[in-house]
């Protein structure tokens, strides 16, 4: 039998692997409102198959931050980090309350679920860094795991043309 981790990540990719627009790029609020519809339908699911709510977990002291899933037999916290492809994402201050979370309950483990494109964009240099850093210093492992299908195609700008011809 798959633990809780692996069967999250299966939720996660029956719920995108459903939505033939998961990939498609939305704009800041249609955007975010659909990420949010997106994690509440996987809280919904996880906790009709493992039999107790571990979704949006304050588990960080008086931090008040909370993790998206905390699974306490597994010892691990679950990320839903759809934005670590882009350059700028969650991934630092996810990493962060992972840690700060060690103070208050047992954490080993922090499991990213992201968009296609996740594990390569964390494989770069400072993110490996930082990765090998939480784990020397504190114990922590990071695992980042992409839910499937085709990277996203960034927007590039368009170079501007010289008015001067």
């Amino acid at each position: 039998m798959a633990d809780r981790v692996d069967q999250l990540v299966q939720m996660a990719r029956e719920i995108a692997s459903a939505d033939p627009e998961f990939q498609v790029v939305k704009g800041p609020s249609d955007g975010d409102h659909k990420t949010a519809a997106y994690i509440r339908e996987l809280q919904r699911r996880a906790a009709e198959a493992f039999g107790i709510d571990c979704g949006e977990q304050k588990i960080c002291g008086p931090t008040n931050y909370a993790v998206d899933f905390y699974l306490t037999t597994e010892k691990t916290v679950v990320e839903v980090a759809l934005g670590l492809p882009n350059p700028s994402s969650e991934y630092e201050k996810d990493i962060l309350k992972a840690i700060i979370a060690k103070d208050y309950v047992p954490v080993e483990r922090l499991v990213f679920i992201s968009r296609a494109g996740g594990e390569k964009k964390c494989g770069q240099p400072g993110r490996t860094a930082l990765k090998t850093w939480a784990l020397t210093k504190h114990s922590l492992r990071i695992d980042v795991i992409d839910l499937g299908g085709l990277p996203r195609k960034r927007k590039r700008k368009r170079e501007r043309v010289s008015a001067s011809r």
